[in-house]
C-alpha cells in the first residue's frame, strides 16, 4: 500500500504555468526595457521614401530644445538649446566621397557641436551659423560605401550626425526647422526636401550630364581655389607617420606675409618634431596631463615640439633654410612669404614636414587621419575661408636617384582655400577719391578697418571732407585742418562728436588727374602708417565695364594688365623701389607730424576702344582695389563734379598732392 505524504504532493497546474512562461519570455527577448549591450535589435523597416530613393537619402530630424539662462521676456533675445540629427544614408551604385551637407539653420544658431562631422569654415566649436545656414562634413567617416559592397553595412554606407546647439527667437510652441537642406558634392542633383513638423528629408540622384573630368583617379578629383594645402603622409607606423604639408597659392592676386597656420587635432595626436616651419608653443604639460601621458607613460615630452590640440605654425627665416635639424627642404624659410605667381612663380609655394605620434583606437598603419579646421592669415591680407580635407589620390615624388621612378606619398588630402571679401569695418586697407574738378577729397570710410574705441568719435557718421594735403599727414593730425576746410567751403556746422578714424595701417588715394577728347589719366598714391615696411609689394585695380581696354601705361610702378581678368592692371615697384617704407619722424619730431611711406605714379588709358566712358560720371574710378592680396574698403561716392568748374586739366588739388608727395619723398631718401 503506497501512501501518499501531504508535503510531497507536486503541483501540477504551477508547474505547468511556469514552463509557458519561460516560453512566452523566451519569445519576446527582444523587447527588453533596457538595452544592456550584447542583445539583438530588431531594425525597424526603413521610410518609403528611403525604399525608393536611388542615390543620396538625406533627413534631418529635430530632437528636442530647453530654455537657457538667462530667461528674458524678449522673445527674440530668449536662448534654447537644441539638439538634432542629420543622417546621409548612400542608397545608390556609386560610393559617395567627401560627404558635404548645407543645413540652412535660420534661428541664429550657434553649434556647440557635431558629432560625425566637422562644420565647414569654422574656427572650431562654437560655430556661429550665416544667413545660409552652415556646411557639415563628414568625419572622420567622409567616405559612404554602397550597399552592394559592403553586404548592406548601415555603418559603412550610412553617417548620422548629432548636433547640439543654441538657437534664439523661437517661440515656445513652435517646431525650428531649418529652410532646406542640401547635398553640396558634385555631380547630384537634389530637388526641394519634403518637409515635416519635425523633420525633412530628400533623395538625391546622379545628375546624367555631370561628367567627371577625370575618371582613373581612385579617390577624389583635385579641387581649384585662390589657395591650396597638400597634406601627404610620407611613411607610416603603427604609432606614428611621418607628414609633409604643402602650401601652395595659386591665385594671381593672393598674398600672404608671415602666415600663421593653425589647424585642430581630433584624435589627440601631437607633433614630435618639425623641419621648415615651427609652432608658437612649445608646453609638454599639455601632453604629460592629458591622454598622450597616459598612454605614453615613460616618453619624454620635454623634447617634443608641440602638444596642443590647435597648434600655431609659422615659417623660418632664410637664415635657417641650410640647417641641417630644421631646414633643408625645398621651398622652405622664406619668412612666411606667399607671393603670387604673376610676380614670383617660386615663391608662391611653401613645404614643411612633421612627425606626429597617435594614440589608440588608431595603432595601425592605416588609421590616418588629417587634422581639421584649418585656418591661416598674414599681415596685411586677404582673409581665406577653407574647406575640410578631402581624400585625394597619393601625392608623386620625384626619385632622389634620379633612375624615373616616381615615388608616391602613403596617403593625401588636400584642403582648399578661397579668398572672402571683407566685412564692412573689418578691411586692413581703404581708399580715398580725389579728382580734378574738385577741391575737395572723399577720404577712406570711417572706421574701414575697425573701431575699437567710439566713446569720444562717432563710429556710424560720415567722414568729413578734407583738403588734399590733409592725407598726408596721420588722422590725428587732420582734425584742425578739416575744421578749417569746413569754414572755408561754408559745408555746415561741424557735429559735436567727429567722425573716427579709419584706422588703416595702408590707405591709397586714386585721383583722377585728367581727362581729354583722347583719353585720360589717373594718379595713384600708396601710404604705409605703419613702422614695417612692405617687402616686395603689390596692388591691383579692378575697372569698371570695358575700361581695361583702354590701358595704355604706368609710369613709376611695373604695370601689367592680367590676360586672365582684362579689366584689372596689376602693380608692383619697380626694381630698387620694392619696398614701401614704413612711417618716419617728421623733419621736427617736437612739432612735426609722422611721414608715412609712400610711393605714387601716373596711370594713363586711351579712349579708342572705350569711346563711351563716362570718366567724371564714376567710369574713371576703380570698382576693386587690392594691395597685397587684401580688397581694401571704397568710399561709397564719387568726388561730386560743380559746372562751375570744368577745366580738363589737374589745377591746383592735383599740383598740392604731387609736389607735397614729392617734396616729402625727396626729404626720405635725405
Amino acid at each position: 500500500m503506497i501512501v501518499r505524504s501531504e508535503g510531497m504532493k507536486i503541483p501540477w497546474m504551477n508547474l505547468i504555468n511556469c514552463i509557458v512562461l519561460v516560453v512566452f519570455c523566451y519569445s519576446i527577448e527582444v523587447c527588453n526595457g533596457q538595452d544592456y549591450g550584447g542583445e539583438e535589435v530588431v531594425k525597424a523597416a526603413p521610410p518609403p521614401a528611403q525604399e525608393n530613393c536611388d542615390g543620396v537619402f538625406v533627413t534631418y530630424a529635430f530632437d528636442n530644445r530647453e530654455r537657457e539662462y538667462p530667461f528674458v521676456k524678449n522673445v527674440t533675445a530668449q536662448a534654447w538649446a537644441f539638439t538634432s540629427m542629420l543622417t546621409v544614408i548612400n542608397t545608390g551604385l556609386f560610393e559617395l566621397k567627401s560627404w558635404k551637407v548645407q543645413v540652412g539653420f535660420q534661428h541664429n544658431e550657434v553649434l556647440i557641436s557635431t558629432d560625425g562631422a566637422v562644420a565647414m569654415g569654422g574656427d572650431g566649436f562654437p560655430v556661429k551659423t550665416g544667413k545660409n545656414g552652415t556646411v557639415l562634413a563628414g568625419f572622420p567617416q567622409a567616405d559612404l560605401k554602397t550597399a552592394i559592397d559592403t553586404a548592406g553595412d548601415f555603418t559603412q554606407m550610412a553617417a548620422q550626425v548629432k548636433i547640439k546647439g543654441t538657437q534664439f527667437g523661437v517661440p515656445t510652441k513652435s517646431t525650428p526647422m531649418p529652410k532646406s537642406i542640401n547635398l553640396l558634392n558634385d555631380g547630384y542633383k537634389c530637388p526641394a526636401p519634403k518637409k515635416f513638423k519635425t523633420f525633412m528629408q530628400m533623395c538625391c540622384k546622379k545628375d546624367p550630364k555631370f561628367k567627371p573630368k577625370n575618371t582613373s583617379i581612385k579617390f577624389m578629383e583635385r579641387q581649384n581655389g585662390d589657395l591650396s594645402f597638400t597634406y601627404d603622409v610620407l611613411s607610416a607606423f603603427e604609432n606614428k607617420y611621418q607628414a609633409q604639408v604643402t602650401i601652395d597659392n595659386i591665385s594671381p592676386l593672393g598674398r600672404l606675409d608671415r602666415w600663421n597656420l593653425t589647424w585642430e587635432w581630433m584624435r589627440n595626436e601631437f607633433i614630435y618634431s618639425m623641419k621648415g616651419a615651427y609652432t608658437h608653443k612649445k608646453d609638454p604639460s599639455e601632453c604629460i596631463y592629458g591622454p598622450q601621458g597616459q598612454y605614453y607613460k615613460d616618453f619624454d615630452f620635454s623634447v617634443v615640439m608641440n602638444c596642443q590640440k590647435k597648434p600655431v605654425i609659422s615659417d623660418l627665416p632664410p637664415e635657417m633654410e641650410n640647417n641641417d635639424k630644421l631646414g633643408k627642404l625645398p621651398f622652405c624659410c622664406k619668412n612666411g612669404a606667399l607671393l603670387p605667381t604673376t610676380m614670383n612663380g617660386t615663391k608662391a609655394r611653401s613645404i614643411f614636414q612633421m612627425e606626429v605620434f597617435k594614440l589608440p583606437p588608431d595603432m595601425n598603419r592605416t588609421a590616418l587621419y588629417p587634422p581639421q579646421n584649418w585656418k591661416i592669415e598674414g599681415r596685411v591680407n586677404p582673409s581665406y575661408k577653407c574647406g575640410p580635407p578631402i581624400r585625394v589620390d597619393p601625392t608623386g615624388f620625384p626619385d632622389p636617384s634620379k633612375i624615373g621612378i616616381t615615388l608616391n606619398a602613403v596617403a593625401s588630402w588636400q584642403i582648399t582655400c578661397n579668398i572672402s571679401r571683407p566685412q564692412p569695418k573689418q578691411a586692413k586697407c581703404c581708399v580715398s577719391f580725389s579728382a580734378f574738378y574738385t577741391d575737395s577729397v572723399v577720404p577712406c570710410n570711417t572706421c574701414a578697418c575697425g573701431c575699437e574705441q567710439t566713446s569720444k568719435c562717432d563710429g556710424n557718421a560720415k567722414p568729413l571732407p578734407l583738403p588734399a594735403q590733409a592725407l598726408l599727414v596721420p588722422f590725428q593730425d587732420r582734425e584742425k585742418l578739416a575744421k578749417e576746410w569746413n569754414r572755408i567751403k561754408r559745408l555746415g556746422a561741424m557735429p559735436n562728436k567727429l567722425p573716427c578714424p579709419d584706422n588703416c595701417g595702408v590707405s591709397i588715394n586714386w585721383h583722377l588727374e585728367s581727362n581729354y577728347k583722347t583719353g585720360w589719366t589717373a594718379r595713384m598714391t600708396l601710404f604705409n602708417w605703419g613702422n614695417d615696411p612692405f617687402v616686395d609689394w603689390f596692388t591691383a585695380v579692378q575697372m569698371k565695364k570695358n575700361i581695361g581696354d583702354g590701358y595704355e601705361n604706368v609710369y613709376s610702378f611695373n604695370g601689367t594688365k592680367l590676360p586672365q581678368r582684362t579689366n584689372t592692371i596689376f602693380m608692383q615697384g619697380l626694381k630698387g623701389l620694392t619696398y614701401l617704407v614704413g612711417q618716419v619722424n617728421g623733419t621736427n619730431p617736437n612739432k612735426d607730424p609722422k611721414v608715412p611711406g609712400k610711393q605714387q605714379s601716373v596711370i594713363s588709358f586711351l579712349k579708342k576702344n572705350t569711346p563711351n566712358v563716362n570718366i567724371e560720371g564714376g567710369d574713371g574710378f576703380p570698382s576693386k582695389v587690392i594691395f597685397n592680396g587684401e580688397e581694401c574698403a571704397l568710399p561709397p561716392n564719387f568726388p561730386k563734379s560743380h559746372a562751375a568748374f570744368k577745366s580738363q586739366v589737374g589745377l591746383l588739388p592735383a599740383v598740392l598732392l604731387a609736389l607735397l608727395t614729392f617734396l616729402l619723398l625727396t626729404d626720405q631718401f635725405h
